[in-house]
């Protein structure tokens, strides 16, 4: 595990901004009959415009800078040429390299009016993230960040992800520790300052299972119902989490 100094999280908070920034130049035109293709190029631009480069771009081979996974996708969905639907929920995550340094965050949102299962799904899925990150302080243990997920998840009948984890970021896109969103609380690695973690619930309608497409990449849920996932740049503090990256400026477009 790569602990970070103040001045390497400050560097990494400001690519996560940006990952924050790109996310909110998505919420401006989301839309019906908006291709997910499009949405994957207005970001590839703001980011280079940016002095950053895509971190996803050719990242052991995926093909684009955004995963938009749509619908029943949990995850790593492949941008392309279908156009965005009333009714669906769109998961984009997105990361950027910017003076060397990653920032990760991803963010689900809802086409027009969506199923009230969706839309129960989406809030539970936020709330999930937040009370993870409350668990992301000195002294803690991975465990209770992945128990705090899996509590609410199924407490409100919905099945959470185990394929597919959390982790450690800052130097490099994937660094250890993994963060898994299920677990015993009190388990696992001790949380210490200087840890930067990407916590992102990934959470199902239905059933908790996925398959894995032969894309080498897309991963869907087994029983076809919808999945959301939220995901923050977290640095480990004592008594309380900063969080690096943020859902502000996709919220001021949005409202």
């Amino acid at each position: 595990v790569i602990l970070k100094t103040s001045e390497e999280i400050e560097l990494i908070r400001e690519s996560a901004q940006l990952v924050a920034k790109t996310h909110a130049e998505v919420a401006k035109v989301i839309a019906p009959g908006v291709t997910t293709q499009k949405l994957n190029d207005i970001a590839e631009e703001f980011i280079r415009d940016n002095g950053a480069i895509p971190a996803f771009l050719n990242y052991n081979g995926f093909p684009y800078s955004l995963c938009i996974s749509l619908n029943d996708q949990v995850v790593h969905g492949f941008p392309g040429k279908y156009e965005l639907q009333e009714g669906d929920i769109v998961s984009v995550d997105c990361g950027v390299i910017k003076n060397k340094f990653f920032g990760d965050s991803a963010y689900t949102f809802a086409i027009g009016e969506i199923s009230d299962e969706a839309r129960k799904l989406l809030k539970v899925t936020q709330e999930c993230l937040d009370k993870a990150i409350e668990k992301a302080v000195v002294g803690n243990r991975i465990g209770d960040i992945a128990f705090a997920v899996q509590d609410h998840a199924e407490k409100n009948g919905f099945g959470v992800v185990r394929e597919l984890v959390g982790h450690g970021v800052g130097h490099r896109l994937h660094e250890k520790p993994e963060v898994p969103n299920y677990g015993r609380r009190g388990s696992g690695m001790k949380l210490e300052e200087g840890m930067v973690l990407a916590i992102e619930p990934m959470i199902n309608a239905g059933k908790a299972g996925v398959k894995f497409w032969d894309d080498g990449w897309t991963v869907s849920t087994v029983d076809k119902k919808v999945s959301a996932h939220f995901e923050h740049t977290v640095a480990i503090r004592k008594g309380k989490a900063d969080i690096l990256s943020t859902f502000s400026y996709i919220e001021e477009v949005l409202k």
